[in-house]
């Protein structure tokens, strides 16, 4: 039984993606397919309010005589992914705390 995965943090995944490159829709969902299942219906809502938040930029490319659109993530989606970064730590530190044995203090 797979775990449900909230907008936050496909939020942080997608920023995470787009901030080690600029790259274009289908390559995102790909890339997030390696760590969880996600259809193109729920990928490209996130791409979307991510540019509406001023996340990330969007930009035209031609290839392969089409244009393809890439993402590309601004100051305030860094900003924003490093706060996801940091309260990623903190929970999943409690979560393996709990997963071990461990207490939470």
């Amino acid at each position: 039984m797979p775990f449900p995965i909230s907008s936050s943090l496909l939020d942080a995944i997608v920023l995470s993606i787009v901030a080690r490159e600029d790259t274009y829709g289908y390559r995102i969902t790909q890339d997030v397919r390696q760590v969880m299942e996600v259809s193109d219906s729920t990928l490209y809502p996130v791409l979307r309010r991510l540019q509406k938040d001023d996340c990330l930029e969007v930009y035209d490319r031609e290839f392969g005589g089409r244009n393809r659109r890439y993402y590309k993530i601004t100051e305030k989606g860094r900003v924003q992914l490093n706060l996801y970064m940091a309260e990623w730590r903190e929970y999943s530190s409690k979560i393996s705390k709990i997963f071990t044995g461990g207490t939470i203090a």
